[in-house]
């Protein structure tokens, strides 16, 4: 934890799985788009890039070749910077109008082994693991405990740490189970997701209360979308987590004006920790206090 080691460290989530080509024209989409994205975030002060992919025209991708490619250009020129590969997609459901027990467009439903294959391949440091199933949008994204659990042992097999995030407290709920059943192994790492409609909201009162839910000995970082995500950032740092920013989340430098690059919002986050007396951690900082492989 931050609180615990003196260093705070900052997260860049660079492309996500919802954010369009038309609400920002310059999001990073091609595989070495994603890449230089991250580089350059970890140039202002990221120590850890989380990466979705895309399709060439902007479209969500799951294939292996494209985290594939992403994973080898930040591998080849920088060895340090944390990769943290999502397992998200894979577990949106859109019942249909005419038989709501019919997916419907927009299902994106797979087996939870095809959801962690390109972990399993390309053995990243951290592997997100979702712990929500809730309405998000136009679908219900659905995680049962027996898939996540099918997911978690794989990430832990490949030798990554889960990253378990967390969007309601019924989500941490899940985590302690898992934990008290050996699925996860502690010391364990959260990211309190705020913002997300139907989910926790991003307010210093319930980032206080989520953090309170924790276990005692994990390590935790938080992030709010939209205009939220520069007060929450200020918010989880002096609760003692970690933070994060990206265009994943939010694609505003400030009120009305879109942010030249992921690298910007780091250089934002940097300021603002700084102004605060924060201590950056750096890539191998972030190994140490996560107890990542080095």
């Amino acid at each position: 934890m931050a609180g615990k080691s003196g260093k705070t460290i900052l997260t860049v989530a660079v492309t996500g799985n919802l954010t369009t080509i038309e609400q920002h024209p310059g999001l990073p989409c091609t595989p070495e788009q994603i890449a230089n994205a991250c580089l350059e975030s970890a140039k202002a002060g990221a120590a850890i890039a989380h990466i979705h992919v895309r399709h060439p025209d902007g479209r969500p991708s799951t294939e292996l070749a494209h985290y594939r490619e992403v994973v080898e250009r930040i591998r080849d020129r920088n060895s340090e910077l944390i990769i943290n590969l999502t397992t998200g997609p894979g577990g949106r459901f859109v019942p249909s109008k005419d038989d709501p027990k019919i997916a419907g467009p927009g299902t994106s439903a797979m087996h939870p082994l095809k959801r962690v294959e390109h972990i399993v391949e390309l053995k990243p440091d951290i592997a997100t693991l979702d712990l929500n199933t809730m309405w998000s949008g136009s679908a219900a994204v659905i995680n049962p405990p027996g898939n996540v659990t099918i997911m978690a042992n794989e990430i832990q097999k490949a030798g990554s740490k889960p990253e378990l995030e967390v969007f309601d407290s019924g989500d941490i709920q899940l985590a302690h189970a898992l934990l008290d059943q050996g699925v996860l192994k502690g010391p364990q790492l959260f990211q309190i997701v705020m913002g997300v409609r139907y989910g926790f909201v991003s307010t210093p009162q319930t980032l206080m209360y989520a953090h309170s839910l924790l276990p005692k000995d994990a390590a935790w970082a938080a992030f709010a979308i939209g205009r939220w995500e520069f007060p929450m950032l200020t918010q989880a740092w002096f609760l003692g987590g970690h933070v994060r920013v990206g265009m994943e989340d939010n694609v505003y430098i400030s009120k009305g004006k879109l942010t030249p690059s992921n690298a910007a919002l780091c250089e934002k986050a940097v300021r603002i920790l700084d102004d605060l007396g924060a201590e950056l951690a750096t890539a191998k900082d972030a190994r140490a206090i996560l107890g990542l492989r080095g």
